[in-house]
C-alpha cells in the first residue's frame, strides 16, 4: 500500500491489502525468472553472442543486472526493463502536450520531460491543408494554429544534439485537443502499444493514451481529408463564430468525466492504464449506480482492486 494515498477505514485497508498482495503474488509467479534486483545474475547461453542492453553489466564472465526490473529480450539484445522509470522518449511514441512557448518557426511543448519538445512550423499541417513551403505570414499566423496553454497531440519524429525531442504533426490524427480533460499519470502505466487512439463510439469519446503520461479524454472529433478541408475552407469561415461556441451534450460531458475519474483511480492504485481496464472500471461504476463524484471516494478503490485481482486471476487460471 505504499504510495497510495486515500483515507480508508480499518475494513477496507484490509481489503485493499488482500487484493495487492493477491496480485502481487500473480505477478511474481508469472514473473518468477525475469523479474531481478541489483547484483543478481542474468540467465544467458554461452554459445550465443550476446548484447548488453541498459541495465545489464559483465562481472566475472556472468551477465548481471544493475537495476531492478523485469529481464527482456529482443533478438541478441538483453536489457532489464525498470518497473517504475522517468519518460524515456523513442522515436514513434504518440504523446500529448502543452503549448508553453511560441518561438520563432516553432512551438515548445512540455511533455513531461527533463526538457521541452520542438514542434518545427515545418512539420505539421497547415490549416489550409496544402503542401508547401512555409511564408513569413505563416511564420506570422504561428498563434492562430497554437498559442499558449494549448493541448497538442504529435509525434516523437527525432531527438536533437543536445537531447532534447523533435516532433511532426503532418497527420490529420495529430494537432490541437479541444473540449476534454487532460490527465497527467505516471509514464510507466502506460505501455507502448499498437494503438493510442481509441473512439469511444459508445460514449462519443477519442482518449488518446499518451507514452508520456499524459492522457486525453475529449469529445470524438472527425478527422477529414486534406483536400475536402480546403474545398470548405471558405465555407465553414462563415460559422466559425457559431461553431465555437456550440456547447457539449450533457451526456457526452458525464462520460468524460466518468473515464476520467476510472483513470485517476487506476493510476492512484498503480495499475497499467489500458483500454480494456478503463472500460471496465467504468462498467463497475454503472453497475454499481455511483455518481461521478464518488468513483473517487475510498469504497471505489478497493472494488477496483479486487476487481482486477479476479480479473487476473481468472486469466491466470485459463492460461494453466
Amino acid at each position: 500500500m505504499r504510495g497510495i494515498e486515500i483515507s480508508l477505514n480499518q475494513t477496507q485497508k484490509i481489503r485493499l491489502q488482500r487484493a495487492l498482495k493477491q496480485l502481487e503474488s500473480l505477478y511474481l509467479r508469472a514473473n518468477f525468472n525475469a523479474s531481478v534486483t541489483v547484483a543478481d545474475t542474468i540467465p544467458v547461453s554461452n554459445e550465443d553472442t550476446i548484447l548488453k542492453g541498459h541495465g545489464t553489466s559483465e562481472r566475472d564472465g556472468e551477465v548481471v543486472a544493475t537495476l531492478c526490473g523485469v529481464v527482456e529480450r529482443v533478438n541478441k539484445l538483453v536489457y532489464v526493463r525498470t518497473l517504475r522509470a522517468r519518460y524515456k522518449p523513442e522515436i514513434g511514441d504518440i504523446i500529448v502536450g502543452r503549448v508553453v512557448e511560441v518561438a520563432q518557426k516553432r512551438w515548445k511543448l512540455e511533455i513531461n520531460f527533463s526538457q521541452d519538445a520542438v514542434l518545427m512550423l515545418s512539420s505539421m499541417n497547415l490549416p489550409d491543408g496544402l503542401q508547401r513551403r512555409r511564408t513569413a505570414l505563416d511564420e506570422l499566423n504561428m498563434r492562430s494554429i497554437f498559442e499558449e496553454n494549448d493541448v497538442v497531440c504529435g509525434e516523437v519524429r527525432n531527438f536533437q544534439n543536445d537531447g532534447g525531442i523533435q516532433l511532426q504533426a503532418r497527420s490529420q490524427k495529430y494537432g490541437k485537443l479541444e473540449k476534454g480533460q487532460l490527465l497527467t499519470i505516471p509514464p510507466y502505466l502506460v505501455k507502448r502499444q499498437k494503438h493510442h487512439f481509441h473512439h469511444l463510439e459508445q460514449y462519443g469519446v477519442d482518449l488518446i493514451l499518451g507514452c508520456n503520461g499524459f492522457i486525453w479524454v475529449g469529445e470524438h472529433v472527425e478527422a477529414r481529408d486534406c483536400i475536402v478541408e480546403d474545398q470548405l475552407n471558405n465555407t465553414e469561415q462563415q460559422f466559425t463564430k457559431s461553431n465555437t461556441t456550440k456547447e457539449m451534450p450533457l451526456e457526452t460531458r458525464r462520460s468524460i468525466c466518468q473515464l476520467a475519474n476510472a483513470i485517476r483511480v487506476l493510476s492512484i492504485l498503480g495499475f497499467n492504464v489500458t483500454l480494456e481496464v478503463i472500460l471496465e472500471t467504468v462498467d463497475l461504476s454503472s453497475t454499481l449506480n455511483l455518481g461521478i463524484d464518488e468513483m473517487l471516494g475510498p469504497e471505489f478503490h478497493v472494488l477496483v482492486a479486487e476487481r482486477e485481482a479476479e480479473r487476473r486471476t481468472s486469466m491466470t487460471k485459463r492460461k494453466g
